[in-house]
């Protein structure tokens, strides 16, 4: 469990750096690159939350972990944003918020697909 909650907290520390600088000045890139990022972070996130539940909890319901790891993941993504609020040039918004969710649930999905293909998922 230490190993998947080092790299949890690890990947949040990224997401609360990248949070914390600046947007530059000048041409800005399209916004579906803003959009992209936020998904692959919180897939990443999720699905690192996902392992961190699963090998702290090996007898509980999938499902259930599933869920915990989403809510923490759309908790910190909040967090993230409300963070993203008070750092010039940046603002709170709530698409990156639902983009971020949607990441979550893809990492989710990819780590009870990666248990399940490896035979490490007998519950459903």
């Amino acid at each position: 469990m230490r190993l998947w909650l080092f790299a949890l907290l690890g990947w949040a520390g990224i997401i609360f750096l990248l949070s914390s600088f600046s947007n530059p000045p000048g041409p800005r890139a399209p916004e579906w690159h803003s959009y992209a990022a936020h998904t692959v972070e919180y897939a990443v996130f999720g699905f690192l939350a996902f392992s961190t539940l699963r090998s702290a909890r090996p007898g509980a319901a999938l499902r259930a972990l599933a869920f915990a790891a989403w809510v923490i993941a759309v908790l910190y993504g909040l967090s993230d944003e409300f963070h993203q609020s008070f750092v010039p040039g940046r603002h709170a918004s709530p698409k990156d918020m639902a983009f971020d969710a949607l990441g979550a649930a893809v990492g989710i999905a990819l780590a009870l697909l990666v248990r399940r293909r490896t035979g490490r998922c007998s519950q459903a």
